[in-house]
Parts: C-alpha cells; structure tokens; sequence
C-alpha cells in the first residue's frame, strides 16, 4: 500500500522546521515527524473506541521517549537497552501533558495516549519543544476531540538579552531557561529556571516566547485544515445541570457549613454525612447506569459554593483575606546526626527536609540522551499517604513526586555554591508530613533551612509560594497561598520559587483556557511579596545565615588543583599511592581529569595530612624545605626518609643529631615519621636531608621543644 507523505514547512525562531505526516505509523489516531536541524521526533496518538467505565476523570497519559540511538550511544545499563524513563524524561512528558490536559473536553472518558518518541537530536536543537509540538500537531490532525491548539517555545536569557531557543552555547551562558506554551490568545503553561532574574524581564521573557507561539499555533492550524481528521463524537459524562442544581438547592447550605473552617480534618468529618446522604438519595437511579456520576456531582456542588464565596464575597474557607498567608512556623537542627534538617509548616501544609553531604564522586551519574552527564545536587521530594490522612502502600515516587522534586532542586540550584566552593556533592530530602495545599513550595523553603543548617554557604536564602486563581468571564481576582481546597477548585497553581533578587524557578498549572500577561503580572507581584514576607518574618529569624562550619558528623573535605602531568605520580601504578594516602590518612580522594583533587574524610587531621602527601608529590623538593617523611629502611651510613610517594631522601648519620650519633638506630628506626629538612639536590636528582637542621628550624619557630 503507497503512503502518501504531507509535508509542511516553516520558521520556527529563524530557522526551518519541517513535519511530515502519511511516511509511518498508520494505525494511530494520528501521527507526525518533526524535524529541527537534525533533531527529529516522533509523535503518535492513540484513543480507545469507548470510554472507560466507572472513573471521573479524563484519562490521558503522555509519554516522552529518548532513545539512546538518537545521540549515538549504546545504553549503560547491564541489559544495554532503554528500560524505565530517565528523570529528564518524566519530567518532559509532564511539561507536554500539563498544558494540553486543559484543552481535551473535561467529560470524556476515552482514554488517550500520547507517545513523544526522539528518533535523533544533535547538540544545538533540544528535542523537547519539538516533542511538545510534536503532540500538539498530532492531536490537531487526529479525530480525537480537542478544545484549541497550543505551541510551545523555550526562552534564554543571554548577556541580558533575551532569545528564543537558544542554541548549547547560548544555554550554557544563560541566566534563564524558560518554557512557554500557549494558546493564539492566552498563555497556558510557564515552567522556568532563572539565576534570580527580576519579575519584568520573566514578564518579558513570556511575552516574546507568546508571539512565537502566536506564528507555531496557525502553522499548526494550516496542517489540520489540510490534513486533519473529522473529531469523533463521545459520549459525554458531564453532570446534568438538574441533578446538580437539585444537589445544591437541598445540601448547599450543609455544604457551607462544612466547608467554612480552616482545619481540614474538621471539613473532612463535616462532609462525611452529606455524602452519604446524596449518595443514598441518588445511588439507586444513577449507581448502575452513571458510576462516579454522583462523586463528581458532590464534587462539582463544592466548587460552586467555594468558587462564588470567592468571586461575590471574596471569602477563603479559612476566613483569611486574599493576600493574607497561613500561620508561618520554621525550625532547624532537628536531626543530630543529620548534616543539616530544617521543618517548615504553614497552616496545615509540613514539610521536613534533610541535607546530606558526601564526597563529590556521589554525584549522580546520569544515563540519557542529554548534554549532562551528572548532577552534584539532588532533591528528591516525598509524598506518603498519611500527610493527607489516608491508607494506602508506598510504591516509590510517581510523576509528581519526581515533578515537585525538581521544582525545588530548580529554585535551589542558582544559589547553590560552585564546586570549587564547596568541594561536597548535596543531596536534601523533602518529607510532606502534612499536606493541604503548596507542598512543593514548602519543600524549597524546609530546603533552604536545611542547607543553612547543613553549613552550605548558599548566595542567599530561597522560598517559595502559589498563587490561584478564580474566573468566570471577564472576571478574575488571584489569592496568594493556596490551600488545597483553592487549588482543586481554583483555575490555577502559580507557583514561583526566589530570592528577595529574583525568581529561580516558576511552575503553573491551569484548568482553563489560559491566562493573560495581566494575571500572569499580578501573580509575580503578589508571590514577591509573600516570598520576601516569609524570609524576613519566619526563615532568617529561625537561622540568619548558614553555619560557619559542617556538622560535626559530616565528612571534612578540602581540595587543591594539579598539574595536569602529574595525575599519574598521585594514582602510582596500579592505584598504589593514591591508595596507600587514602589508607594511612583514612580519607577518601577523588581526581578528575582536569587536575581537580577532592580529599575526603571524617577526621580534619586526615584530611590535612592527605592534603599535604598529595602536595609534597606533586611539587618538586626545594632545598630549604622542611617535610614530614617516614623512615623507610637503616644503613650505617644514615637512614633513608620518604618524604612523599616515590620520592626519598638520605639523611646522613651526621645529620640526625646535635650531638654526635654512633649508631643510626640509636635514634630513628623504620616506621619513624620525622621532620627533615632538605639541604642538597645534586645533579642526578639524589636528595640529601638534614633531622638535625630540621628539628633546629622548627624550635627556632616554637612548633617543637628541641632537646
């Protein structure tokens, strides 16, 4: 059977980019190639016949594939194929999957599956976007149902100037890796890293990656004109307007009974009975027929009551005003053989984060089809059962858990110090203890607590706050930190990480259509303010600065830079004298290919002593200077001392003593560590030294009592 190919060409931040359609994939819903210098992806939707039976949600799942074959390489793994999806990847499928969710009709049930599959990517041309476009094209051409179209660009920062997907070299220098996506009209997803970049030029930023946007949503627009595919029709599971009508003209005002209090327990047990009510008044005509129907229609009945509570009387359900935060609390130093541990709480939202310091080879080894190839901080962010009070077995982080760990790794990573700073890998470890709303934005600030606590030197202390929203029309008004009660009936999660400089990180998620550059600018002004107010009011006064010193317990590293020449003298052959140092002083050491030396240890005096072997092999001896060396073998002549690997030195009989020494035993026997001090290097690089001029020097100095 011949295929018929649908090429289609345009330029896409001043260069080309093609997608093709009809080559492959034929059994799918719909399907696309899209091609951007040599970075080539794959995009394929699929939608079952019927909807799924007894779930009221719409089942979508995104998938986003990188195939190591795309760069050139054979996977890592013992099995040496592609298994479960790199973080990078999980993280990518949610950036595809938050803003296209909105546009799928919220009442059907057909389940859909995107797959995002990168078939090649070259260094200059990162094959997110593309995915993301990928999808939108091919949902756009299929007959699976959707509400609009959306496009997606990436912004940097660059010497101060702003530019649309910027290329490895640009990204390396940038001060902001921003993703935008959006509608012809609106914007409908923000996800943004930023070295404390200030909020008009974020504001900037997302306006010039919306008029890219505007051009990529009617290219996409001509494809599905040309090529696009009838929608289908579903059957919808919306609930009937009388049902819900009847629902809130008999329990609304149970329902605001119960609502109206800020302790979420107290709501829970409120709602109880009005549940079972509805439930045993409605179950019998729609249980058979309609399973979920009455659980969405409780559901939808709360959102009216607590969305016009919000519009009309700009009430919250925990009485607070709209720009008013929860009760703020922070501590640090929980944990005494923990590096570092801060609890943040706010209202009943609780996060305990946990720092851990280790040697800089902990870094995470990182196997994917990305430019980095380790990461030296890790966060990972936690979610049990019980911090929302219910039952259920732990089955490792999902996609969420993964998502918020690295919002907070985002916002933390810019004030982090370099390596050469502070030679440790970090690792901090955020536990939701309690949950009701803006977890993730707790985790940055326990975080920053726990880094300080921990004795990190971080640039300056990070938190983090939401902000919703609520429309109907025209009408929209924004409350800052958002409960959880706001955020499931809300229309947005605004969510910025930052300094008192700048934002670091932004996340946003919506429910509606998309948000304008005036909510988006009222957003950063509000969560600006409530950042700076939670720095000043609760976390500075719980630790003003990070500790002068690591914890106690916490490995003492220091760290020097070599020639790279002389790598080789510090390993030996065979690993011996890095191994020897490492045994003798207890320490661990890391070398990296520059010359970098990373000396690891829980005793000071080890690693000091570790320090100055690695120094002492790597500088040549001078006459003049004193040594700490070790005795290795006796003649009658002398002993000889090795004042580092590989390097000995003759101290003559003569030179042991003040006195005169008749046997050399009588003073120093194998195994001796000694001070000497090197008086000769004669033309075939034999090394003479002084025990005698040594000891003198150094009680002249008062570091010994010479006898």
């Amino acid at each position: 059977m011949a295929h018929t190919v649908h090429t289609f060409k345009t330029t896409f931040a001043g260069e080309e980019l093609v997608v093709e359609s009809g080559r492959t994939s034929e059994l799918t819903n719909g399907s696309c190639w899209i091609k951007y210098g040599e970075t080539i992806v794959m995009a394929n939707v699929t939608a079952s016949a019927k909807p799924r039976e007894g779930i009221d949600f719409f089942p979508l799942n995104v998938d986003y594939e990188e195939k190591m074959y795309s760069v050139g390489k054979i996977p890592g793994s013992f099995l040496k194929r592609e298994s479960r999806p790199t973080e990078h990847a999980t993280l990518t499928a949610r950036m595809i999957d938050r803003p296209l969710r909105p546009m799928f009709p919220k009442d059907m049930r057909n389940d859909v599956t995107i797959v995002t599959t990168v078939l090649s990517s070259d260094i200059d041309h990162s094959p997110e976007i593309l995915a993301f476009l990928g999808a939108s094209i091919a949902v756009a051409i299929s007959d699976i149902p959707i509400n609009g179209t959306v496009a997606a660009v990436s912004v940097g920062l660059v010497d101060g100037k702003l530019v649309l997907n910027p290329n490895r070299e640009q990204r390396a220098a940038s001060d902001l890796n921003l993703t935008v996506a959006g509608t012809s009209e609106k914007i409908v997803m923000i996800e943004a890293g930023a070295n404390e970049v200030a909020n008009d030029v974020m504001l900037d930023a997302i306006a010039l990656g919306h008029e890219e946007i505007k051009h990529m949503v009617a290219f996409i627009e001509e494809i599905r004109a040309a090529i696009g595919k009838p929608k289908f029709e579903f059957v919808s599971k919306e609930v009937p307007h009388e049902l819900l009508d009847e629902i809130l003209d008999e329990f609304g005002g149970q329902f605001k009974f119960a609502l109206d209090t800020d302790d979420k327990n107290v709501r829970e047990a409120n709602l109880l009975p009005i549940k079972d009510a509805i439930h045993a008044k409605y179950d019998e005509t729609y249980a058979e027929t309609e399973p979920g129907l009455i659980d969405e229609a409780i559901y939808k009945a709360q959102k009216v009551i607590v969305r016009r509570w919000l519009l009309d009387e700009q009430k919250r359900v925990d009485g607070r005003g709209m720009d008013e935060i929860r009760p703020l609390s922070a501590e640090v130093g929980l944990l005494p053989r923990a590096h570092g541990s801060g609890l943040f709480t706010r209202g009943q939202t609780q996060v305990l984060s946990v720092a851990t310091l280790g040697p800089v080879s902990d870094a995470q080894i990182l196997d994917s089809i990305s430019e980095a190839t380790e990461k030296r901080y890790m966060h990972q962010y936690n979610f049990p059962s019980y911090s929302v009070g219910e039952t259920r077995p732990s089955r490792g982080p999902g996609r969420r858990e993964i998502g918020h760990g690295a919002l907070a790794e985002k916002a933390l990573l810019p004030v982090l110090p370099s390596v050469d700073e502070f030679p440790y890998a970090i690792r901090v470890v955020s536990e939701v203890l309690s949950s009701n709303g803006s977890t993730s934005q707790g985790s940055i600030c326990g975080s920053t607590l726990a880094l300080m606590d921990a004795g990190v030197p971080i640039k300056a202390p990070v938190a983090g706050i939401s902000c919703g929203l609520i429309t109907e029309g025209d009408r929209w008004m924004t409350m800052v930190d958002i409960q959880g009660l706001e955020d499931f009936y809300g229309d947005m999660d605004f969510k910025v990480g930052g300094t008192k400089k700048g934002i670091t990180a932004i996340q946003v998620d919506i429910k509606i259509d998309g948000l304008t550059l005036d909510i988006i600018k009222e957003a950063f002004e509000k969560t600006e303010k409530a950042r700076n107010y939670i720095l000043d009011e609760v976390m500075l006064k719980a630790i003003p600065a990070p500790r002068a010193e690591v914890s106690k317990y916490a490995p003492k590293q220091r760290s020097l830079t070599i020639p790279v020449d002389k790598i080789r003298e510090v390993i030996g052959s065979g690993g011996k004298v890095i191994q020897k140092i490492s045994a003798e002083c207890d320490v661990k050491i890391d070398i990296t290919d520059d010359g970098k030396v990373y000396i690891l240890g829980i005793d000071q005096e080890g690693v000091d002593r570790a320090m100055y072997i690695v120094e002492t092999i790597v500088k040549d001896p001078e006459i003049g200077a004193i040594y700490k060396g070790k005795v290795t073998r006796l003649m009658n002549f002398g002993a000889f001392v090795e004042i580092a690997p590989g390097k000995e030195g003759l101290v003559h009989i003569s030179k042991l003593e003040n006195y005169r020494v008749d046997k050399v035993e009588d003073v120093v026997q194998p195994g001796d560590e000694v001070y000497v001090k090197v008086t000769e290097i004669d033309d075939q690089g034999r090394i003479n030294l002084s025990r005698k001029d040594a000891m003198n020097d150094l009680a002249k100095k008062g570091r010994i009592k010479n006898k």
